[in-house]
């Protein structure tokens, strides 16, 4: 039986009481039908367990989308609007977009909050049954563990870019004590060094190759570790101000994705669009992914509804128009005579109607990236996106997001809504390219990052082929460049940092990742502040947006929670 049939089979395991640790509410009694630990302490129950952990990678859903951010890594960003049937629709997200009116007991944060340490307690579960046991009864068991500290790692890792300070329950910890564990206990240097162990254990115990797909391999360990080292390498202090970079630890960046880029069996796709296609998953830029699936089975499938609120009111879809890219974002992919960035003035024109795509040059990456009117949709030349297809373009402008989104046979209807069996990547190798070319150039080695940004721009370059209109002839008005040093731009440590900056937007545009982004580089008020200037003047609903630095960076701690542990969880700074 393969992996991805193995979660399947397995899914109802799902609903184990021990899953249920999270919160002390929870540990008060046992629920009735469902299973405890010491009935699966043999290994088919064990393996039922870690199967039960796997699952909850793709059980997040659009009121806690933790699979792809796509709400907290975009729409909190100068990416994506949040879209749908005008602002109340979802208007808890609405709060959180504008951030002057979010709330600390609004449900959506607790939603997060509570499904990710849900999805913690799966993998502590399978770890104290690995750890009752041995190599002889279990074969796999240290296997085991390293694909549940991965799991682990990963949870916690989103936990603590979303809310910077929370309990740190692992699997020594007795059920009972739970309730004693504070959200300051660790500091959030030592917080993420927890979970960067978790990612050593993973990288140190297993294999560089996998024969199950959604297993993670000793390479995407390794690439998630440099991840998380990267983001600690921004130290912050109590305000959120980032008040060093690491230089240690940028170097173990830079290490740890050497190994991934030279020895891991990983490249670009020469098209960008097999990043976004089902018919390219599990290729060679996925580096580790969320495995769905449709028509095995089951009701609906292991189908992403994290994003089933984001497809157009049309062809062939029906809801719900979220997730909806701003005309910052569409500037942004603008390029000079020179096939650059605008950089700073990418702003001062849009690109709003249908000749200015025409007139002006763009990034390729713009028509992998937004749904535009008169532009085909999703690669399909006689399927042409429609301002129509909007659903409330007076509040939220004509565009639609494009890139998670999937043909009609590759979706299945949830109700209302749809969900596609497109693999969610949570890294993919453009990102490591990234990841190591960020590291070089904050360890003052900008030159050696060059070549790093330029592989990225030239798939970039490549990327045209699908993007054409039924009679063949280029949607867009495409010209981008390889940077050149003293041809197209000076490769100062500043200009080497800003195009960085650029690429990664430009390169990861809603795919939840700008946000985090901005948090870490520390200029995340600034940036936002200077989009709120201009888009409230595009968009009416935008008038009272404004970020406050030394809160917004992370959401609070949910008053639901800090309620159960009884006072005991600490509120963040600013709430």
């Amino acid at each position: 039986m393969t992996f991805p049939k193995l979660i399947r089979s397995l899914i109802l395991l799902c609903a184990l009481s021990v899953l249920l640790a999270a919160c002390d509410s929870f540990l008060d009694h046992e629920p009735r039908g469902t299973l405890n630990e010491q009935q699966l302490d043999n290994p088919e129950g064990i393996e039922g367990l870690v199967t039960s952990a796997y699952a909850d990678l793709g059980n997040s859903h659009w009121t806690a989308p933790y699979s792809t951010m796509w709400m907290y890594g975009s729409v909190r960003s100068d990416n994506a609007l949040k879209g749908g049937g005008g602002t109340g629709d979802q208007g808890g997200y609405n709060n959180y977009e504008l951030f002057a009116n979010a709330q600390v007991d609004q449900g959506e944060a607790d939603a997060m909050w509570t499904e990710l340490y849900f999805a913690v307690s799966r993998t502590n579960a399978a770890l104290r049954a690995l750890a009752d046991t041995d190599e002889a009864n279990f074969p796999e068991r240290t296997a085991r563990q390293a694909e549940m500290r991965f799991l682990r790692g990963h949870f916690y890792f989103e936990l603590k870019r979303l809310f910077k300070r929370v309990p740190y329950i692992d699997e020594t910890i007795p059920e009972e004590e739970i309730s004693t564990v504070s959200n300051v206990e660790l500091t959030s240097q030592e917080l993420w060094t927890a979970i960067a162990d978790d990612f050593r254990f993973a990288a140190d115990n297993l294999p560089p190759m996998q024969d199950d797909a959604g297993r993670p391999t000793e390479y995407a360990a390794k690439a998630y570790l440099a991840k998380v080292l990267l983001y600690q390498a921004y130290e912050q202090d109590s305000q959120h101000n980032v008040t060093a970079i690491n230089q240690n630890r940028l170097q173990e960046v830079v290490a740890l994705t050497d190994e991934v880029i030279n020895a891991g069996p990983y490249d670009l796709h020469s098209d960008m669009a097999d990043n976004f296609l089902v018919s390219a998953d599990n290729g060679v830029e996925s580096v580790f992914a969320v495995q769905r699936s449709m028509d095995d089975g089951t009701q609906e499938g292991r189908v992403d509804m994290d994003t089933g609120l984001s497809y157009p009111m049309a062809g062939g879809f029906g809801c719900c128009w979220f997730h909806v890219p701003s005309q910052n974002l569409v500037n942004a992919f603008q390029t000079s005579d020179d096939g650059i960035p605008l950089f700073d003035r990418f702003n001062d024109e849009s690109l709003d109607e249908p000749e200015d795509f025409q007139t002006n040059t763009v990034d390729p990456r713009l028509d992998h990236t937004v749904s535009i009117p008169t532009h085909p949709f999703k690669y399909q030349p006689n399927q042409v996106y429609d301002e129509s297809w909007s659903r409330s373009p007076q509040v939220y402008g004509p565009y639609a997001s494009m890139k998670a989104l999937q043909v009609r046979e590759n979706t299945t209807a949830v109700g209302p809504f749809f969900g596609s069996s497109k693999n969610t990547d949570l890294i993919r190798f453009a990102d490591v390219l990234l990841w190591q070319a960020e590291a070089l150039i904050e360890l003052g080695r900008h030159n050696d990052a060059l070549p790093l940004i330029n592989r990225v721009r030239e798939r970039a370059q490549n990327s045209t082929t699908r993007l054409v209109d039924a009679e063949g002839n280029p949607v867009s008005n495409y010209n981008i460049a390889l940077y050149e040093p003293g041809v197209n731009i000076e490769w100062t440590p500043e200009n080497a940092r800003e195009a960085l900056r650029w690429e990664r937007r430009l390169e990861l545009a809603t795919e939840g990742e700008r946000f985090f982004d901005l948090v870490r580089w520390g200029i995340a008020g600034e940036t936002l502040n200077r989009y709120f200037d201009v888009e409230r003047t595009r968009y009416e609903y935008l008038q009272e947006a404004a970020f406050t630095e030394g809160r917004d960076e992370y959401l609070p701690i949910p008053q639901q929670q800090i309620d159960f542990s009884r006072g005991l969880y600490e509120q963040n700074t600013g709430w």
